[in-house]
């Protein structure tokens, strides 16, 4: 008997719920051209996760076979890619998958039919014609690559995807060079070839996705607004959901990724139309749907036509019209949708003054103009002064290195098409509409209630007004009083405006604190996301009851925070004092803190170097404010990674401002028997004597810049046993000229060294033993958006040499006279 072909009653399977793989014994996880692919063979990645060989479809009466990928160890639903999806194999005892000479991937049956063949290209100069041994390896990511035998990629199944997306798996959403890649879903679930419904980037418009039923469009994705699309959090894996858009080469690619999840968890475009993100639930042998689109019917493309939107906030999302607009047709809307959509109660005048309706939460429609290199106010501008166009929107994207800009101004020039208000994925739309016209003044007029009525419900109105202005008084007062205790100085302070949110208000954000709305726990209390009732997101903090420590930290804090307006500083939005309750509201930052980031495995990779470079600027920007550009000069003290909050657009801000201290213009520094902070951030002078000034910031930041570089802790043990933390370590290989080997190894390779060189340099003059040789907040501003500047150099920090600026017997007696009074106290952010 030939080799190749087996006995059909001789071949060994596992049948699954999902398909019958051929698997009577595993290879390797290698392809060789000596060793071709038959049945009853599989290759297994290293790590057991994927397997690829041939496999039918379950409960399949069609005599059909194919090649394909699928998790090893998953009983359902486990193909993630097929060969040979459109060439199904009659006879499988007759086919093989084989490595040629050229270094092709071919899948033929013994009668020469040619059923597959990857579409291999040669790496440089060579042809892909000529012989170029080398080997195809099914790798732990699921990936099948062909390479040379110098390495070079000729072909990967990452390349073409059929109806999955993996982790670390690129979806090309540009056309510049390639094509488009799409996920086309299976026929159904017997039939892996490529049905109607596909997903992929809107080909004139890499900032959305659809969901295609053919060539029209299905569902569509909210706009990009930032290079990073965080999603819901996800309580069934404790984790939250990243999307990413990335350049490589000239093209453009999204990604997705789950911190903390394993290699079972995949976007699958279902043959139902829906796009799903799954995850395998061991116990259960079940795919959890994490996510699924549409939800609803409203949620389909265009279902409430021109000038409706789908309201994701009603209990049965239904189909509405945007404020002055009303149903094109009177028998619209009887069954939740608008066929004919919306049309404006009133035409617009084109020629006087119109004004912008701001929409909040809504996914912005399609058919929009990409203006690029515009400011909002630029944007808005671009809007007004055309009468054409009837909407805008704007966001700050961060993709300077995708696509050469940071800005996203769109603007729309007829019909308003597939809108939708969603409080997780919305944003601003800014519609215009005229001014109140003298005619609906009129027939405001005209509407009127019972005359008695209408004065018992404005007389009850005033009472509750006047009752709840008298208790806000009143709280005013008490906090007033406290501040001026705490204070007692800072007249100014006292006298300024403090927004008081109620207690009832936070209980109802909160969802009475509870435990599933808790963001984290600092050394005072516990912080909590609430939603007010106009819809905005909040952090409220919550002072711990009986914290005689904590009464002054929040008091320093509202009042500090109340007066510094900064982008980089975190916002106070209001507090709250009922009984015994203290609270301080500030504005939901979604992306947490830093060190979520920074020292995370899996999402670190997430922080370009182009993002840790900006927010290594912002936080100077931060805290020159702080030292030098606001009316106090504050000292923060307490600077480290997880008091740096992140934004939706991954902007730094600077928070928690419970130790910071406020100097008059001429104080240069201040002394302290009750030394608080957090260990590695603080200099050595404020931690052996209780000496702070702006150079004990400066310590600090030059500590975070340290840990943004690296991704590492300032304590972190793995980093070698030679060096007691990451400050000696950066010192010994920067004064070597090995900085490349400091940076963290998932940006290294894209990164720009002279950046992280530079960064590194600045670093580890801020971390100097002595303060007055550190830079001042001014000059590290300048040194880094100036990279040609010439920089000082660094003198060894305290881990290699003496204490410099006071004599060694000084430093002794210092720390002997301090040791009794110090207490550190390790704090969590935000």
């Amino acid at each position: 008997m030939a080799m190749g072909f087996l006995p059909i009653h001789r071949i060994i399977s596992l049948v699954f719920c999902s398909a019958s793989l051929f698997t009577s014994g595993a290879t390797e996880n290698r392809l060789l051209p000596s060793k071709p692919l038959t049945v009853g063979s599989t290759l297994v990645s290293d790590d057991g996760t994927f397997a690829l060989g041939f496999f039918s479809p379950s409960n399949s009466t069609r005599n059909r076979y194919y090649v394909g990928i699928w998790y090893n160890s998953i009983p359902k639903d486990n193909i993630v890619w097929v060969a040979n999806r459109a060439t199904p194999i009659t006879d499988p005892s007759s086919a093989t998958l084989a490595l040629t000479g050229g270094s092709n991937l071919v899948l033929s049956n013994t009668d020469g039919q040619l059923l597959w063949m990857a579409n291999v290209s040669a790496p440089g100069n060579l042809s892909s014609s000529e012989n170029i041994s080398g080997e195809a390896t099914l790798d732990n990511t699921g990936n099948f690559i062909l390479r040379t035998s110098e390495g070079a990629v000729l072909w990967q199944s990452f390349d073409y995807p059929t109806d999955t997306l993996l982790p670390g798996m690129n979806l090309r959403v540009t056309h510049n060079r390639h094509a488009l890649q799409w996920l086309i879903s299976w026929k159904d679930p017997q039939d892996p070839s490529s049905s109607s419904f596909s997903y992929g980037a809107d080909p004139d418009q890499f900032l959305q996705r659809i969901i295609w039923n053919g060539s029209r469009p299905y569902r569509r994705s909210p706009v990009w607004r930032n290079y990073l699309v965080v999603g819901s959090y996800m309580e069934s894996v404790k984790s939250t959901i990243y999307m990413t858009i990335s350049r490589i080469e000239d093209e453009i690619y999204i990604s997705f990724g789950i911190p903390g999840v394993s290699s079972t968890v995949k976007i699958k475009m279902d043959y139902s139309g829906k796009i799903k993100i799954q995850v395998w639930n061991s116990s259960m042998l079940e795919w959890n749907v994490l996510q699924a689109e549409p939800v609803h019917e409203c949620n389909t493309y265009g279902y409430c036509g021109a000038f409706g939107y789908c309201d994701n906030t009603e209990f049965i999302p239904t189909c509405k019209c945007f404020d002055g607009f009303e149903p094109l047709s009177k028998k619209d809307g009887g069954d939740g949708r608008f066929w004919e959509g919306c049309r404006r109660k009133e035409t617009i005048i084109c020629g006087r003054e119109n004004r912008f309706l701001t929409l909040t939460d809504m996914k912005i429609p399609d058919k929009f103009v990409y203006v690029k290199n515009r400011s909002f106010d630029e944007c808005s501008a671009e809007c007004t002064s055309n009468c054409s166009c009837t909407a805008y929107a704007y966001a700050n994207m961060g993709t300077t290195a995708i696509n050469g800009d940071d800005t996203r101004c769109l603007l729309w020039m007829g019909d308003l098409i597939d809108t939708e208000k969603s409080v997780e994925i919305g944003e601003n739309l800014y519609i215009r509409v005229n001014r109140l016209s003298d005619k609906r003044r009129s027939n405001i007029l005209k509407i009127t209630l019972p005359v008695v009525s209408s004065l018992l419900i404005l007389i009850c109105m005033w009472l509750v007004w006047i009752y709840n202005c008298q208790a806000k008084q009143r709280n005013k007062k008490i906090w007033k009083k406290m501040i001026s205790e705490a204070l007692s100085t800072s007249d100014e302070l006292v006298d300024g405006k403090f927004p008081f949110i109620s207690f009832r208000e936070i209980v109802l954000a909160t969802n009475n604190f509870s435990s599933s709305n808790m963001l984290g726990h600092g050394g005072f209390g516990n912080v909590y996301k609430g939603t007010l009732e106009c819809g905005k997101p909040i952090a409220v903090k919550r002072l711990s009851k009986g914290s005689g420590q904590g009464i002054l930290e929040f008091r320093n804090e509202a009042i500090l925070i109340a007066k510094l307006q900064h982008r980089n500083l975190v916002k106070l939005l209001g507090f709250c004092i009922h009984g015994d309750e203290k609270i301080l509201i500030y504005e939901y930052l979604p992306n947490k803190s830093l060190d979520a980031f920074l020292f995370n495995s899996t999402r670190k990779p997430l922080l370009h170097w182009s993002i840790r470079f900006n927010i290594i600027i912002g936080i100077a920007r931060g805290l020159l404010y702080l030292h030098q550009d606001s009316r106090l000069k504050i000292i923060h003290r307490d600077l480290k990674a997880n008091n740096i909050l992140l934004d939706d657009e991954m902007s730094p801000k600077i928070s928690d401002f419970g130790m910071a201290r406020i100097f008059d213009g001429t104080q240069q520094q201040g002394n302290t028997n009750r030394v608080v902070g957090t260990y590695g951030y603080m200099s050595p002078e404020y931690a052996l004597e209780g000496v702070f000034s702006v150079k004990s910031d400066v310590y600090g930041f030059g500590v975070l810049v340290l840990e943004i570089v690296s991704g590492s802790k300032i304590t972190s043990m793995h980093i070698t046993e030679d060096f007691p933390n990451l400050i000696a370590y950066a010192w010994s290989l920067w004064k070597d000229g090995n900085t490349k080997d400091f940076v963290d190894s998932s940006i290294v390779e894209t990164c720009s060294l002279d950046e992280t060189s530079r960064c590194i340099h600045i670093g580890l003059l801020c971390v100097q033993d002595n303060p007055n040789a550190r830079p001042l907040t001014s000059s590290i501003v300048s040194n880094l958006e100036n990279g040609d500047t010439s920089l000082p150099h660094p003198k060894q920090p305290i881990y290699f040499a003496e204490r410099n600026y006071g004599t060694h017997e000084a430093a002794e007696e210092a720390i002997v006279s301090s040791a009794n009074t110090m207490s550190i106290t390790a704090l969590e952010g935000r």
